[in-house]
């Protein structure tokens, strides 16, 4: 069992909740495709990345997205939540702050390629590369 896999209590939640209607082909087991989802969701990995222990990744795709057009998404949910009694937390990507320094691009600062391997460059330093005077007043 690993770690984004559902625990037997969540299965048993789940389980009743999910839409059973037989089609032509037979269903790849449920809770295989949930764990391989979740794993997914989780991890943050591309669908491409999907270990084979989940089944076909297309599989996992496009039950995902079914179920997210039906609904079936918001019933889990609510079930689970019930299921702890509210006992349950969840964070989105909208309350997490990046450093006030990710975002931010120093002005001036000029980026030099080199494709000879032997080229001579400037030197490294911003202070020249911005083209202010030197503080020690020899330039």
């Amino acid at each position: 069992m690993s770690r984004y896999d559902l625990t037997d209590f969540e299965w048993r939640v789940i389980q009743p909740l999910l839409p059973n209607k037989p089609r032509g082909v037979p269903r790849v087991d449920d809770r295989r495709v949930l764990n391989g989802i979740f794993w997914v969701l989780r991890s943050g990995a591309p669908w491409r990345d999907l270990p084979e222990r989940y089944g076909p990744r297309t599989t996992c795709y496009n039950r995902f997205v079914r179920w997210r057009r039906a609904g079936v998404w918001d019933r889990l949910m609510d079930a689970i939540t019930a299921a702890y009694d509210g006992d349950i937390q969840m964070i989105d990507s909208t309350s997490i702050r990046a450093h006030q320094q990710a975002a931010t691009l120093k002005r001036g600062v000029e980026i030099i390629v080199s494709v000879a391997p032997g080229a001579v460059s400037r030197p490294r330093s911003t202070r020249w590369s911005t083209g202010k005077a030197c503080p020690s007043g020899s330039a």
